[in-house]
């Protein structure tokens, strides 16, 4: 009677002494991508719309960037989603990081020539790049146990954050690159992108072995031990294992909620800020260092906010996010054009709710899926926040062409508000 519980305690020991060690190597693969995948996102959202306003000579237009790599991005998540449903996390990753590199290439190739009709499809493709940085934050939590998951999209946002803070204080210098080469100076950060994100999808198609969403499945379907030491079946479902809350699950759609409105909130401010800055009196330097504190703000506090997440609950930190956005568009809406201080004070608190709201919404979504169909549903929602943020990106320029900046950022914290009753909605009461 002994013999069948030491041989199935053995297996599980093996079995989670694997799952450790390969999410230790996953994690660090992970981070060196999306150190260089940071650098390259970083460009679009720096110069992206100065780029589209000098070559198409409208403000109103000057949205269009942001909407387009947007949307790219919101192809490629549908895309990167199935591929990695199909064959892995190291095939889609790697594939969504080299279209990125190419349409970074094509973008610097239309600067050169001042060709529009080659600069709306290479911002497109652009988009690829945007998409697989986001779905890399999932590769963390193939292996992670229930009550790390917050920590390990943390550690995969804060990653990024190298790269992308990085970038927007490039400007300068990758703009005198650029014109020493006979270049545009705002094609400066699109060489650093091509470059950038080409490595990324290098560096995880080489490393990134054993793929972990593939090794997830196979342990997946191992009997898995209790608390007490009784094995729970393979059909069991994540969060319903000892030691989880259970205001923890309330559905993956509750998480795409979250996701999609702090998006499109920080999209639509965010895409119109340099040109808002521009109009009063700001430098490219300004426009760079506001921006970059903007990206450090949506990466940087990630340790601390996958903690919270795990030990506060996933819609506790929803709210917050909620309630930052909220003041981050008042901030916006109230700071005189000239403020270079309320100015990046209302982007940085921008940055801090999009990163609470993306992990909280995050690990609601892994909380909800089985290795068996995850790729294909976080694919799925992906592609819904790419989609917001597109239509943030297209609304941002429409709106503050047809009223003021002021309004589309007071706009964008009252949509904020909108995740309250969502969360309440959804969230099963307790007894």
């Amino acid at each position: 009677m002994t013999a069948p519980t030491a041989g199935t305690a053995g297996t599980a020991s093996v079995g989670e002494a694997e799952r450790l060690r390969v999410q230790r190597r996953t994690m660090r693969v992970v981070v060196a991508g999306q150190v260089l995948g940071g650098a390259g996102l970083a460009a679009g959202v720096t110069v992206g719309a100065l780029l589209a306003q000098q070559m198409l000579g409208s403000d109103g237009l000057a949205g269009l960037p942001v909407a387009l790599f947007t949307l790219g991005s919101a192809l490629a998540a549908y895309v990167v989603g199935r591929t990695s449903q199909r064959l892995g996390r190291r095939v889609g990753l790697a594939a969504g990081f080299l279209a990125g590199g190419a349409g970074a290439a094509g973008i610097v190739v239309a600067a050169a020539l001042d060709s529009v009709v080659l600069l709306l499809p290479a911002l497109l493709v652009y988009g690829a790049g945007t998409a697989t940085n986001l779905q890399a934050r999932y590769a963390g939590t193939d292996l992670a146990s229930p009550a790390e998951r917050g920590r390990a999209i943390s550690t995969a946002l804060v990653a990024t954050t190298v790269g992308a803070v990085a970038g927007p204080n490039l400007v300068g210098p990758l703009g005198r690159l650029a014109v020493g080469l006979g270049l545009p100076a705002l094609a400066g950060p699109f060489l650093l992108a091509a470059v950038a994100y080409s490595a990324a999808g290098v560096v995880l198609l080489a490393l990134l072995r054993p793929d972990p969403l593939l090794l997830a499945r196979r342990l997946d379907t191992a009997p898995a031990p209790t608390a007490a030491g009784a094995p729970v079946s393979p059909g069991t479902r994540p969060g319903t294992r000892p030691g989880i809350r259970p205001d923890t699950r309330p559905g993956a759609h509750v998480g795409a909620t979250v996701m999609v409105l702090t998006q499109v909130t920080m999209v639509a401010i965010m895409t119109m800020t340099p040109v808002h800055m521009r109009e009063h009196g700001h430098d490219l330097a300004d426009v760079g260092l506001v921006i970059s504190l903007h990206i450090a703000a949506m990466y940087l506090p990630s340790p601390l906010t996958g903690r919270l997440v795990d030990r506060w609950g996933r819609t506790p930190v929803a709210v917050l996010a909620g309630a930052v956005l909220l003041a981050s568009g008042v901030t916006a809406a109230l700071a005189p054009g000239d403020s270079l201080v309320l100015t990046t004070l209302a982007l940085v608190l921008l940055g801090l709710g999009w990163n609470l709201g993306l992990i909280a919404g995050t690990a609601l979504v892994v909380d909800a899926t089985e290795p068996a169909t995850r790729p294909r549903v976080q694919g799925s929602i992906d592609v819904l926040v790419a989609l917001a943020g597109a239509t943030g990106g297209v609304l941002s320029g429409l709106v503050v062409g047809a009223s003021s900046f002021a309004t589309l950022s007071l706009g964008g914290g009252l949509l904020a508000l909108a995740l309250l009753p969502a969360l309440r909605r959804a969230t099963p009461r307790r007894a």
